[in-house]
This record gives C-alpha cells, sequence and structure tokens, in this order.
C-alpha cells in the first residue's frame, strides 16, 4: 500500500525556501544595517522567509556580558555566524548587518556555511570613515572625539577591509535603494532570489 505524501500547507507554499547568509561588513554606519532592511522588505514582497540579525539586538540577547576586546567581538561574530548558518540552512534568507572587524572571524564564519553546504556571502559596505563620522548614527565617532569611548572601530581600533567580498558597495556614491537592488542582484546571479 502507498502512503501519500502530505500536501504542503498554503502557506509554505507561498514562500521560495532556498536559504542563505548575506553579511554586509563595515564601519559603524556605514550603512550596513539601513541596506539589510531595504533589502530584506524587498525579499519578503517576492515570498523570501528572512531574518535580519542586527548587531545591537544580537549584543543584546545572546551575546550580552561580552566586552569589545578581541576576543570577545571573536566569540560574538561566531555566535551570531552560528545562528544565521542555522536559520539559512533551514530556507531563510538571513541578513547579518554587523561590523565583524577582523578577517579571522568573518573566515570561520565562512567556512562554517561552506562546510554545511550553505550559502554565504560577503558584502563590504565600504564606506569611508569621513562620511561615516559625519553619519554618527549612534553617535559614537563624536564620544570617540571627545575622548569618552575608546575602541571605536576604523578609529582607534581595527578593522580590517575585506580583500575579496562577493560585492563591494560605497554606500555613499548610491542610495539606499541602489545599494540594495545590488546585494539582490548578486543573489539573483548566484540563484538565491
Amino acid at each position: 500500500m502507498t502512503v501519500p505524501s502530505p500536501k504542503p500547507s498554503t502557506n509554505q507554499e507561498s514562500h521560495v525556501t532556498t536559504g542563505a547568509t548575506v553579511w554586509l561588513t563595515g564601519l559603524p554606519s556605514a550603512g550596513k544595517t539601513t541596506i539589510a532592511y531595504e533589502l530584506a522588505g524587498r525579499l519578503r514582497e517576492e515570498g523570501h522567509l528572512v531574518e535580519v540579525l542586527d548587531g545591537d539586538e544580537i549584543r543584546e540577547f545572546i551575546s550580552a556580558g561580552l566586552g569589545f576586546t578581541r576576543e570577545d567581538r571573536h566569540t560574538n561574530v561566531q555566535r551570531i555566524g552560528f545562528v544565521a548558518e542555522l536559520l539559512a540552512r533551514n530556507g531563510v534568507k538571513v541578513l547579518v548587518p554587523v561590523i565583524a572587524p577582523y578577517t579571522d572571524s568573518r573566515d570561520a564564519v565562512r567556512k562554517r556555511h561552506q562546510t554545511g553546504g550553505t550559502p554565504y556571502l560577503e558584502v563590504h559596505v565600504a564606506t569611508p570613515v569621513e562620511v561615516c563620522s559625519v553619519r554618527d548614527v549612534k553617535g559614537l565617532y563624536a564620544k570617540q572625539a571627545s575622548g569618552e569611548l575608546k575602541g571605536l572601530t576604523g578609529v582607534d581600533d581595527p578593522y580590517e577591509e575585506p580583500e575579496s567580498p562577493d560585492l563591494r558597495i560605497e554606500s555613499q556614491n548610491q542610495t539606499v535603494q541602489e545599494s540594495a537592488a545590488s546585494v539582490y542582484a548578486l543573489l539573483s546571479e548566484r540563484g538565491l532570489a
């Protein structure tokens, strides 16, 4: 006797189920989060399951208690990478607008994805520090300049730029919509959108 396969629910049929992680790395106030949310909106409209793993929320809920030493930053990035890969392998487009200042940390996250066969794209939002310091969305550059804050990535703490990201965006030269469209184009090119 043959048992028929269960019919997928209507909800499942409306979603695109190829998962992937898109890690947007760059300096504070580079535009990573703004681009991620713009892209998330477009992907959701097309039926993709999407999560944005915002660095501030991760620090509050998953990495609470970690500081900003090199070791703590590495641990934070690995925790985010673990969650991103878990979601992505289960059909979610995971957008990660997180600085991730060190090459070895980013490489470890890429390796985790590759080992699991999960698509992973690194996008460098390559906004110059001069532009970021003017935008200063969270007031970090002003605090650093006044001596209130030490260890600001790209100013008095290192940021190791990706040597060969899947995409490099100069957000100061285009609109948020254009930046998000270029990431979307990359996903499409890789068969992920």
